[in-house]
């Protein structure tokens, strides 16, 4: 399963091409016309769904019975071990202005040495009967960990998501967080003091405060022995949770495909994951957003001369650069194998996988597709 993150997208202008349809795409467009397609619904029609729920569902789990929040997917995907009890939070870095407003949410993308160094600095904050972790993740991202009595993970965002606002108040969602949003209110206060030298990253806000989940595994859900191949350190803690084994630590595309083809006999599911496609479509850099997904066409005939049963290409959401942000509108899904039944799409595209034979569909689905066509399921019933 090839999960182009953040993959649909939308017109910059009317009539105009979508960013898979600007794309020159040979490859996924071959695979398209001798085999099926379709649009996957990743939560339910009209929500636009998170990183984690959207790979929730292709992954088979309901993204509205499993509930993760961000900041476990990001402790576990750097490989940090929540203990019951702890709260996880995912931090960015950001630029604040003489207002205290927000300028850049993501404090210039900075780099991850830069970063590191700057929440490695962070550790020096203390609040009595807390213990405090805090751990690098990539970019503007890092990890706060908070362990201790009385802590639960139901405190909102501090990030207001736009530019020209204050970071928001830690606010507990119920009173059992109370005790959260205090430590966490403390804890930006001492860091606004630590980053008060800097000209990009001089702030921070919090996402998705939680505990760690229990999910059911891969092996036990579908008798699959599964691996995943990720840069980026959230995906890596999704992988983890439901019980794939993760692999090495690659930084590039052509790294991802050396070590499934190292790996390809030891699994009997692979879960390749590209980020670039939605950090492209976060900035509205709609030629940015083409390059990657042509990137990622010119990487299919490496991983189909693996020869994989079933091989799927989809993304967790659409991220198109029009909004700059994740959206609600479905996602183009291919399926190739020997047993599927072709449609009349003859490119991978929005457009095209609207006549596609596998409809619009919820993404929970999908593994259900793959299990089928791989001849792993028995008949049902009598």
């Amino acid at each position: 399963m090839v999960v182009a993150d953040g993959l649909g997208g939308l017109p910059v202008e009317i009539g105009g091409p979508t960013e898979l349809e600007a794309a020159a795409t040979p490859n996924l467009d071959r695979l398209a016309a001798a085999n099926i397609s379709g649009l996957s619904i990743p939560v339910l029609p009209g929500i636009s769904p998170g990183s984690g729920p959207g790979h929730l569902s292709l992954f088979g789990y309901d993204p509205l019975k499993y509930i993760i929040g961000r900041g476990a997917l990001e402790a576990t995907g750097i490989g940090f071990e929540l203990l019951a009890g702890d709260v996880a939070v995912r931090c960015n870095f950001c630029t604040l202005d003489a207002n205290g407003l927000i300028s850049d949410r993501r404090a210039g993308r900075i780099e991850s040495a830069k970063s590191a160094e700057l929440a490695i600095r962070l550790r020096d904050v203390k609040v009595r009967g807390v213990e405090i972790f805090v751990e690098p993740v990539k970019e503007h991202r890092f990890v706060v960990v908070f362990r201790g009595k009385g802590l639960s993970g139901h405190v909102a965002d501090t990030d207001p998501q736009a530019t020209g606002k204050a970071p928001l108040e830690p606010q507990a969602l119920d009173e059992a967080s109370q005790r959260t949003a205090q430590v966490a209110a403390e804890f930006i206060r001492q860091a606004r003091e630590l980053l008060a030298d800097q000209t990009n990253a001089n702030g921070l806000t919090m996402r998705g405060f939680a505990a760690r989940p229990e999910l059911p595994s891969y092996a036990e859900v579908y008798g699959l022995r599964a691996a995943a191949v990720a840069v980026y350190p959230m995906y890596k803690g999704l992988a983890r949770l439901v019980g794939m084994t993760v692999l090495g630590n690659p930084e590039t595309l052509s790294a991802q495909i050396d070590l499934m083809q190292r790996y390809w006999q030891e699994y009997d599911f692979f879960f390749l994951h590209h980020k670039y496609t939605d950090s492209t479509g976060e900035d509205g850099n709609f030629a940015a957003k083409v390059e990657q997904i042509e990137k990622l066409d010119r990487a299919i005939p490496a991983i189909e001369a693996l020869s994989p049963d079933v091989l799927i290409v989809t993304g967790d959401h659409s991220t198109p650069a029009y909004l700059c942000s994740h959206s609600w509108h479905p996602v183009p899904t291919l399926l190739a194998s020997d047993c599927c039944r072709p449609d009349r799409c003859l490119a991978f595209s929005e457009t095209e996988a609207l006549m596609g034979g596998l409809g619009q569909f919820e993404a929970k689905y999908l593994m259900t597709f793959a299990l089928a066509n791989a001849r792993r399921l028995n008949k049902f019933g009598a």
